[in-house]
């Protein structure tokens, strides 16, 4: 789902962070179940040397614009392409260097709405642009940011000539037109609204427009609802010309084509379009970036409105409806270019970045909060360190203040070791690397840096300077921006408390609303305004994991990938949350939170310092039906890696004082999850399909969580983790007999006992009729809706073809029929999806959607009109070949990251499926055929038997929408 972004400049620490709030409504793992809550002596001369050489042979700065060549046509537009001849596949992005930087109070949001309206059509191609996109099989999508506005999409390269003639047709021929608008202004508005629901949102409004009082990066960058309901054609269409044009544009290409054939067409393609030389580049108000950046908090609302400067020791503080206590801190920082950037990020890792930093010690190990995040961003015309801490349980947020400002005096007062630093800048290094992997943040980066900084080769020379960070380095910049004067402080303060559980007595009653959802969309137009393109899709490589398996059971599955110096590891334990005791729920979670919390021969910060130091990763997330591993590092780290998993799986002891630290996290968690709309319609949702006592019916309590044990989770561990439960899948540049002999050797004496734990999964019957559900959250913004039922499993004989049917009905939320008619044309819904959830024991056919509350009603009536529609007419032969077509082309596409590519090895091996199924997939697709579509509509879909949730403000109830 396209929108807008957050945008941190700097996301080498989390990666493409600027992707995430555009994707505001995700798959979530209905079955598997949302991931649970994870979460100054001197060193010696020798370690410094090592650790020194360490960063260096991490860095490698040639890898990252080795082959990237820069070309400027005659029009003004900048080019950037990069051959990588990994897989047959390429990424195509278009940058435009404006944003919501270029705003002002009354078109705040403007940028972001024309994001949205580049999607509705051209004077050539007057048609959404999603379905063309759907129709290639481009994994596309869009973001609005500070500094920039970008278009992406990737797919197979012979593909590549038809995304450039799209992408060159709507920078200069898109049509805004009043009807199209006016539907769109409504999307935007139900993204905010969605926004509006997180008090963590609103508390950084708050905050920006104190910092940036003067500057319109103290606006929130996909707009206010005031503003943009006020948006006419005439506003739209004059920031359309004045921006959207090649001069103020960078087309990125990354990925297997010929640079040379490549520029010709572009030059054919882009060339022809006119310069648009009188573009206004500046900010509006960026003439006071300075001083707003030196400015401090302001102390009421009536200051930050009349834009005053003047500094203020008062929090602001936010009394709204919420769950949790949170403080947020931000200090303006210089623009990305200056030279102090590299030392604040590594000061930045050495204050927040895992067990071992400053901050996490000072407030978290001691029980204040339950969490500490913070960022650097740096802009082009400024940037800011945003510290957040969420409060522990009856924490007070003055005293975390507090504790949180002698910890950065006492950093600046005592400073920081070589070892710290040295660590932070390896860390650093590797993320940058780790987060580099595929083609689409390979360009990511590169058109970040052409448009924030105007020099695609910024992120080597910021590696470099990077590595020449020292101690004294991080101290200057704590004492020149890090000071109580240049701060700005949040408080947000919840005013009531929220609900802690979730009914499970629905309402069955049914209202007879009845909207028409219209034509089903004519795919013959799609096909008339696609591009021409060779439609035979070039073979992927048939490359497939060796297999291997220890005497004790365990699992392998290993491939070599020289691509990148880079290893990924995914991996899976049968002991999910489907194994919780009823009165302990949330077991499960607790011990896969706490395995790396210590062993018998490391605490939990020797692990945590052990895998710093390598910039190396390893996690565990909970799911429904197991436990997922999740683990990367740089090739030569490898070993290190293997050796902390193969110890924590085995040797893990389960500190008590670190499990009560867990648990007062995870209640934590709990209380401000029972706070989102989108997390209670998920609970009442399963419960309301999969009754009592039934394997995915329970969900973690307060009381359950204050249940469980030490000794529980011990004989959890105990019970459930066990080798001949277990996969690795290992994708990466390593030598096969050298990794599988290293697994043995560490794995290999993980003894196994008797034979593993199993679950029936009793049968569930469809509900009689229509079930209604409203849980109210009071005050909240926006309503969030789960429609469904149960589904099939992995092993149903119509699963292939419910995965056409599904990529048709609501697949994508702007090509399917779902999307195309209440999110695009009646504009109800931000993001509307449909999907089969298929387990191994048993399935969830679900539809998820975010709406106005006063749209609730009417969304939820169209949808099932469709879902009639479908069932009892089925869809056309056209509408099939254009699914197969996207599903084989983002399947393929999804082959080129190996993160994916590592993770659909695990999972086929998990439901027991043959090797061959990694490349046997996409002929399994290409088979299915419509009567097998319309067969499974008849019997997948049930609109008259479906439970409906609703969750969101009171509104809804006083409506009583079914």
């Amino acid at each position: 789902m396209y929108g807008l972004s957050k945008f941190y400049s700097k996301f080498y620490k989390y990666p493409l962070l600027l992707l995430l709030l555009s994707l505001w409504l995700v798959a979530v793992f209905l079955l598997s179940d949302r991931p649970a809550h994870s979460q100054h002596p001197v060193i010696s001369t020798n370690k410094e040397k090592y650790q020194s050489t360490l960063l260096a042979k991490r860095i490698m700065p040639s890898t990252l614009t080795e082959n990237v060549r820069k070309t400027v046509l005659e029009n003004g537009l900048t080019v950037l392409t990069k051959e990588v001849h990994t897989a047959p596949v390429v990424t195509v992005q278009v940058w435009y260097k404006v944003g919501s930087r270029n705003e002002e109070p009354g078109v705040n949001g403007i940028a972001h709405q024309l994001e949205h309206m580049m999607f509705k059509g051209t004077k050539n191609r007057p048609i959404q642009f999603g379905r063309l996109f759907s129709a290639l099989g481009s994994d596309s999508n869009a973001f609005t940011s500070y500094d920039q506005t970008a278009y992406y999409g990737t797919v197979e390269r012979n593909k590549l000539k038809a995304l450039l003639v799209l992408e060159a047709d709507r920078m200069r021929n898109s049509q805004i037109e009043p009807e199209q608008l006016a539907s769109e202004k409504r999307v935007v508005i139900s993204e905010l609204q969605g926004y509006e629901n997180s008090p963590e949102y609103r508390l950084n409004r708050a905050v920006m427009q104190a910092v940036f009082p003067n500057h319109a990066y103290g606006l929130p960058v996909g707009g206010t609802k005031a503003d943009v309901e006020k948006f006419e054609v005439e506003q739209v269409e004059k920031y359309y010309r004045n921006f959207y044009s090649p001069d103020n544009a960078v087309l990125v290409i990354v990925g297997d084509f010929q640079t040379a054939n490549t520029l010709e067409t572009i030059k054919e393609v882009f060339g022809k379009l006119p310069r648009q030389d009188s573009v206004a580049l500046a900010s509006p108000r960026s003439r006071s970036v300075s001083q707003s950046a030196s400015a401090g908090s302001r102390g009421a609302e009536e200051q930050r409105s009349r834009g005053e400067s003047l500094y203020s020791s008062s929090p602001i503080v936010l009394r709204e409806p919420g769950a949790g206590r949170l403080l947020q801190v931000v200090y303006p920082l210089p623009d990305a270019n200056q030279p102090d950037v590299p030392a604040l990020d590594v000061m930045d890792y050495i204050l927040t970045e895992g067990r071992n930093s400053r901050l996490y010690q000072v407030l978290v190990e001691s029980g204040l909060a339950s969490e500490v995040t913070a960022s650097v961003t740096s802009l082009r015309e400024s940037g800011w360190y945003e510290v957040l801490v969420t409060a522990g349980a009856k924490q007070d947020l003055k005293k975390i203040d507090s504790m949180l400002s002698s910890a950065i005096a006492n950093v600046a007062e005592k400073g920081v070791t070589s070892e710290e630093v040295e660590r932070a800048k390896i860390q650093l290094a590797a993320d940058v690397i780790l987060s580099n992997r595929d083609i689409t943040s390979q360009a990511m980066r590169l058109g970040t840096d052409e448009t924030t900084v105007g020099d695609y080769g910024y992120t080597d020379r910021y590696l470099a300077a990077v590595s020449l960070v020292k101690p004294t380095d991080v101290v200057a910049v704590i004492n020149k921006y890090l000071t109580k004067e240049a701060r700005t402080v949040g408080f947000f303060e919840p005013t009531q408390k929220r609900i802690t559980e979730v009914a499970d007595k629905p309402d069955s009653a049914q209202t007879t609303e009845n909207f028409s959802p219209g034509a089903p969309v004519l795919f013959s137009e799609v096909m008339k305004y696609l591009p021409p393109v060779d439609l035979a899709t070039d073979a992927i490589a048939q490359v497939l994991p060796q297999e291997f398996k220890l005497t004790n059971g365990l699992r392998l599955l290993l491939l070599p990938d020289r691509s990148t110096p880079t290893v990924t590891l995914s991996g899976y334990i049968q002991a999910g949350t489907e194994f919780d005791p009823e009165k302990k729920a949330g077991l499960a979670a607790f011990v896969a939170d706490n395995l790396l919390n210590g062993t018998k021969s490391k605490d939990v910060l020797t692990i945590a310092k052990v895998l710093g130091e390598r910039g190396a990763s390893l996690d565990f997330q909970t799911y429904r039906e197991g436990v997922h591993i999740e683990g990367d590092s740089l090739a030569d780290d490898l070993p290190i890696l293997l050796e902390i998993l193969a110890d924590v799986v085995k040797n893990s002891t389960f500190p008590s004082k670190e499990l009560e630290l867990h648990r007062q996290q995870t209640l934590t968690d709990l209380q401000q999850e029972l706070d989102e709309p989108s997390e209670v319609a998920r609970r009442v949702f399963v419960q309301s399909i999969y009754p009592k006592k039934h394997p995915l019916h329970t969900f973690p309590t307060e009381e359950s969580l204050q249940q469980i044990q030490r000794q529980d989770v011990i004989d959890f561990k105990t019970k459930h983790y066990r080798p001949d439960t277990t996969v690795l899948a290992l994708v990466g540049d390593f030598d096969l007999d050298k990794v599988r002999s290293l697994i043995k050797n560490k794995f290999g004496d993980w003894e196994v006992s008797g034979k593993a734990p199993t679950l029936k999964y009793p049968p569930v019957a469809m509900p009689e009729k229509i079930v209604s559900v409203n849980p109210v959250l009071p005050d909240k913004a926006q309503a969030v809706t789960y429609m469904g039922y149960t589904g099939i499993n992995r092993y149903d004989p119509r699963f292939h073809s419910a995965l056409v049917l599904n990529q048709i009905l609501g697949g994508d939320t702007l090509s399917s029929r779902l999307g195309a008619e209440v999110r695009d044309r009646q504009g109800l819904s931000y993001g509307i999806y449909s999907s089969f959830q298929a387990g191994k024991n048993v399935g969830t056919f679900l539809i998820e959607m975010q709406t106005s509350p006063e749209d609730s009603s009417k969304a939820i009536a169209s949808t099932r009109q469709m879902l009639q529609q479908i069932h009892q007419q089925g869809v056309t032969a056209l509408e099939v070949e254009t699914a197969k077509r996207t599903l084989i082309s983002n399947y393929n596409v999804s082959l080129a990251n190996p993160e994916e590519l590592t993770d659909r090895i695990l999972m086929n091996e998990v439901y027991g499926l043959d090797k061959v199924e990694l490349h046997s997939f996409t002929d399994k697709i290409q088979k299915v055929t419509l009567a097998q579509v319309n067969q499974a509509a008849r019997e997948l879909l049930h609109p008259d038997q479906i439970v409906v949730v609703t969750a969101g403000p009171s509104v809804l109830a006083e409506k009583s929408i079914r």
